[in-house]
């Protein structure tokens, strides 16, 4: 039985260290499922690594399955920090320089602003990497 307010995925513990656990995961996209998969190009699956905090998990093997869990609250924070937020600086950068200079303009400076944007999370990756936090159950 899983927890609704849960985000749990199956993976498989990649190494131990001291200061973190690495697990790697199957990520899979909503069509991978399908039946008619093998005939469509648009099926995607791809191998990601999740950090883990030692202090969030028991004791963990290299090779042992596990249970990475996330809260789906850090989920829902991480779909507005990737995409919702970057799309809103694009738009509304967009709409602001369309009334003040041409359209080629315009719409360089608003990809443009994607720059400092991403910029500053990667600054701020410790700081969100605290607010992102997985657990392991075995």
């Amino acid at each position: 039985m899983s927890n609704p307010e849960c985000i749990a995925k199956t993976g498989v513990v990649q190494s131990v260290d001291r200061d973190r656990i690495l697990v790697r995961i199957l990520a899979e996209s909503a069509c991978s499922a399908c039946h008619a998969k093998g005939a469509c190009i648009a099926s995607d699956t791809s191998e990601k690594l999740i950090e883990v905090n030692p202090a969030d998990a028991g004791e963990v093997k290299p090779g042992q399955v596990v249970t990475v869990n996330m809260a789906a609250s850090a989920g829902n924070r991480a779909l507005f920090f990737g995409y919702i937020l970057p799309f809103i600086a694009v738009f509304l950068t967009l709409l602001i320089f369309s009334t003040l200079t041409s359209e080629a303009v315009a719409g360089a400076l608003s990809l443009a602003i994607l720059i400092p944007y991403y910029l500053i999370l990667f600054l701020l990756r410790k700081r969100m990497a605290s607010r992102f936090r997985f657990s392991i159950t075995t």
